[in-house]
């Protein structure tokens, strides 16, 4: 044999001995794989229609819980391996859990995602009128770019809790025979200004004043009749007066329901797939286990996009004191159990976008269709402000992802020194849990249509069963 060829011969064999496998992403699966990502992403699509907010996400998934055996929890009653509870923190907040056959005395398996999204809340003095004209001031919440909140169609969902103690939902907006909202934005002719000024202060925050109406009541001689046009259809429809509103909690969303992407119908496009894609695979895991041998618990946190504060937020001991209550039916210490227990954080990614391929490094890129992406660290610069999960616990997790067949890849947030984000992680690690960042790649993440792939939603749904099931 040639020694050229041969030497060619060796080098070939070596690399696919140790080189990173190449062949991966949606080449890997079989037809009946995609057909299951497909289906699977039905249900998914109604759970983030009906899921606009965080207590909208809860409403759902409480009611998705009772259907599949779940029942409201009790901490006076002594719970047996197989019983299937549900926690509820203040209506924007859930923890779920089925006991395992060893109880908690092994620690139990989390999976802890968020159901808050950016959005735009209403201030709590919102209503106004100028130039003939009703607008709501607002503050926006979570990291947004401004200007992709202007010139869409919004709806208003949430609570507001009357003088009398009593409170009132309101859901409008979403339907096509409901009146939406939206937040104006300045013509092209007359932009010219608005044009040279830096991306980030074209539309200023407090600009973002959303139209609400223009007829004024009657047409007497009074001021603000606009106002007062507005105020008597909400009072005759919800009975609130302007008052009400200090103490309501009301946000703009798009009004856009879920929507499939591209001539292939491979993607799903909506709004808040941060983080209401890896909250609905976690439930669908939990929904899907029968007999753990470890308590699984899966809990859906507010505020994370916030930086987890407040008593809904990941900062507040909630999930901690469950997760004792549920120890002490067991006869041990919590914090022992804690010690013991692993978790995944389940959280979006971003995907490589080749239009932005400079805010990217393209070898620690995740991308949409390679599978669910595992994501040792984030934080900012120099690992700041992160949970870096050990060598050992990422390699259990890999170990798991090859064993079941799950397509999977490794990802970080973008360049080193370019920005960063957090995700809960950090917060599960203080209580001393193993514990590692685990979701889908997302195109366009926190702008009001998010893009992620169907078969990467269900690699991840595959992973947190996996995970629950091992």
């Amino acid at each position: 044999m040639d020694n050229t060829k041969k030497d060619i011969s060796v080098s070939k064999g070596l690399k696919e001995k140790l080189f990173k496998n190449k062949k991966k992403g949606i080449t890997f699966l079989t037809q009946e794989d995609i057909q299951e990502a497909d289906a699977f992403c039905s249900g998914y699509k109604t759970f983030l229609d009906n899921s606009k907010t965080e207590r909208d996400s809860v409403n759902y998934s409480v009611s998705l819980a009772q259907k599949h055996g779940f029942e409201s929890y009790n901490p006076q009653k002594a719970y047996k391996p197989g019983d299937k509870i549900y926690y509820i923190n203040r209506k924007k907040a859930m923890a779920l859990a089925i006991i395992g056959t060893e109880g908690m005395k092994n620690g139990a398996k989390l999976i802890v995602s968020h159901i808050d999204s950016p959005r735009i809340d209403l201030k709590p003095n919102p209503i106004y009128e100028d130039s003939g004209l009703a607008l709501f001031k607002t503050h926006y919440y979570g990291g947004i770019k401004k200007y992709q909140w202007t010139a869409i169609p919004l709806s208003l969902h949430g609570t507001v809790v009357k003088a009398d103690g009593t409170s009132v939902d309101i859901c409008i907006g979403d339907k096509e025979d409901e009146p939406c909202f939206t937040i104006t934005d300045l013509l092209p002719h007359l932009s010219s200004e608005q044009a040279v000024k830096k991306i980030g202060k074209a539309i200023n925050g407090e600009d973002l004043n959303a139209l609400i109406g223009s007829r004024p009541f009657n047409g007497d001689e009074e001021s603000e009749l606009v106002k007062l046009n507005i105020l008597n259809i909400l009072n005759k429809k919800y009975g609130i007066v302007e008052e009400d509103f200090i103490s309501a909690e009301l946000s703009l969303v798009p009004a856009f329901n879920t929507r499939d992407v591209g001539f292939d119908n491979s993607m799903v496009g909506g709004y808040a797939h941060d983080d209401r894609v890896c909250a609905y695979q976690s439930l669908m895991a939990t929904f899907n286990t029968t007999s753990p041998v470890q308590t699984i618990i899966t809990y859906l946190a507010d505020k994370e996009e916030i930086g987890s504060t407040g008593n809904t937020g990941m900062k507040c001991n909630f999930l901690k004191y469950f997760i004792y209550d549920l120890a002490k039916n067991d006869g041990v210490e919590g914090y022992h159990v804690l010690s013991k227990s692993k978790c995944l954080s389940a959280d979006v990614n971003p995907a490589f976008d080749p239009t932005y391929a400079s805010a990217y490094e393209a070898k620690n890129s995740s991308y949409l269709n390679d599978g669910v992406v595992v994501c040792k660290y984030v934080g900012h610069g120099g690992k700041s402000d992160t949970s870096d999960a050990s060598a050992e616990f990422m390699g259990e997790i890999r170990s798991l992802l090859l064993k079941n067949n799950i397509l999977w890849q490794a990802g970080e947030l973008g360049r080193v020194d370019l920005g960063g984000g957090g995700t809960i992680a950090k917060y599960i690690a203080d209580w001393n849990v193993d514990v590692i960042d685990i979701g889908v790649p997302v195109l366009s993440m926190h702008a009001p249509f998010e893009v992620v792939s169907k078969t990467d939603v269900y690699m991840a749904y595959r992973a947190f069963w996996s995970f629950y099931n091992q």
